[in-house]
């Protein structure tokens, strides 16, 4: 998985899953998946992780370090939806 903030400022988090587990879950051997969330939603990131608005570096080593392992994807879109965070799910197999 990755995160990063993309040239329009939004915030990415980006998965790929691979192998026999996916094709059986999904019925193809890759699944990819990605959360869009706007600047003015990451806004609302920085105070529930206390760091200041200007910090992305460490918001994005904030993120990693809280939501890492198999399920990171389905935690972090926990935590945005309990904290009242809009996002654009994507994903496709």
């Amino acid at each position: 998985m990755e995160i990063y903030f993309n040239d329009k400022d939004q915030l990415i988090f980006d998965g790929y899953d691979i192998g026999k587990t996916v094709e059986e879950a999904w019925g193809d051997s890759d699944y990819e998946y990605t959360y869009t969330i706007e600047p003015k939603e990451v806004d609302k990131l920085y105070p529930l992780f206390g760091i200041n608005n200007s910090d992305k570096q460490k918001l994005l080593v904030e993120i990693k370090n809280r939501f890492e392992g198999n399920e990171a994807y389905s935690k972090f879109g926990q935590f945005m939806e309990e904290n009242n965070i809009d996002y654009i799910p994507f994903s496709w197999t």
